[in-house]
C-alpha cells in the first residue's frame, strides 16, 4: 500500500486518536531488520557512557543517532524527573544484560553489575492486561510494523479493523523506534517491550499490556541488550 502524505497524515491522526487505547501489542512478522545467528544469554557488562548518562544535559543525553532512518522528535511536554534515564544502586543476583520490569512503579531496570542498574521510565499495561513473570528477548527490530492482535480487533473492530494488514514502520508507528519481542520458551507472549507516539503515556497504565518507551529510550535499551537476555516483570 502506498501512503501519501494526506494518508500519513490521516493514520497518524487516527493512531493518536488510539493513543491511551489498546494500541501497545502486535503479532510477529517474520524478523528481517535484526539477525541473531548465535543466540545467547548476555554475560559482559554493557558500556554505560557519559554521553549518554552523567552530568551532560538532557539534550546531551538523548542525542540522535545521525543514521536513524527517521527524525525522532522532541519530547515536547515534561516528564516526570523520576522517569528520565539514570543510572541507580540495585542490588541484584541476575546477571548483567537482565531487564526487570516494576509495573507498579513505572520503571524497567537494565542490570549492569556492580550493584547498579540504568533505569528508563515506562508505561505499562492497564488493569488485568499486563504481563507478568518471566521471558526472554526473542529479537529486536528498529522501526518495527505493527499488526494488531487477533484479539485486539475482535475486542474493538472499530478501532483496530482498518489496521489489521498492518502499519509500516515509521515516526505514526505505534511501536515507535524500536521494539524487543518477548517469548517463553519458543512460544510469543505478544508483549513487546518497544517505543511510543505518545510520550504523555510514560509513568501511566494505558497499553494493551506492552511496556512503552520514550523513543530515545528504547534506542539507548535496543543497543545494549543482547537477544538472549531474560525479562523478568514483576
Amino acid at each position: 500500500m502506498k501512503y501519501f502524505w494526506q494518508q500519513k497524515l490521516g493514520l497518524a491522526t487516527a493512531l493518536g486518536v488510539l493513543g491511551f487505547g489498546l494500541v501497545g501489542c502486535a503479532t510477529t512478522p517474520a524478523p528481517t531488520v535484526v539477525s541473531n545467528d548465535n543466540v545467547k544469554v548476555a554475560s559482559a557488562k554493557p558500556v554505560v557512557t557519559s554521553t549518554l548518562l552523567g552530568t551532560q544535559s538532557v539534550y546531551d543525553r538523548y542525542e540522535q543517532s545521525p543514521d536513524e532512518p527517521f527524525k525522532i522528535p522532541p519530547v515536547k511536554i515534561k516528564i516526570p524527573e523520576q522517569f528520565e534515564r539514570t543510572v541507580v544502586p540495585y542490588p541484584t543476583n541476575e546477571i548483567p544484560g537482565t531487564i526487570i520490569v516494576e509495573p507498579e512503579n513505572h520503571y524497567l531496570y537494565l542490570i549492569t553489575g556492580d550493584g547498579q542498574a540504568i533505569r528508563y521510565g515506562v508505561g505499562v499495561g492497564a488493569a488485568g492486561l499486563g504481563f507478568q513473570g518471566e521471558a526472554k528477548v526473542q529479537f529486536k527490530r528498529k522501526w518495527p510494523r505493527w499488526i494488531p492482535t487477533a484479539d485486539m480487533v475482535q475486542r474493538k473492530p472499530q478501532q483496530y479493523k482498518r489496521f489489521a494488514d498492518g502499519v509500516p514502520g515509521g515516526l505514526s508507528n505505534p511501536l515507535g523506534a524500536r521494539a524487543l519481542y518477548l517469548f517463553q520458551g519458543n512460544v510469543d507472549t505478544y508483549f513487546r517491550i518497544h517505543g511510543t507516539t505518545q510520550p504523555s503515556s510514560i509513568g501511566k497504565n494505558v497499553s494493551a499490556g506492552c511496556i512503552r518507551m520514550l523513543n530515545k529510550d528504547v534506542v539507548d535499551l535496543f543497543e545494549r541488550v543482547q537477544v538472549g537476555s531474560k525479562v523478568i516483570v514483576r
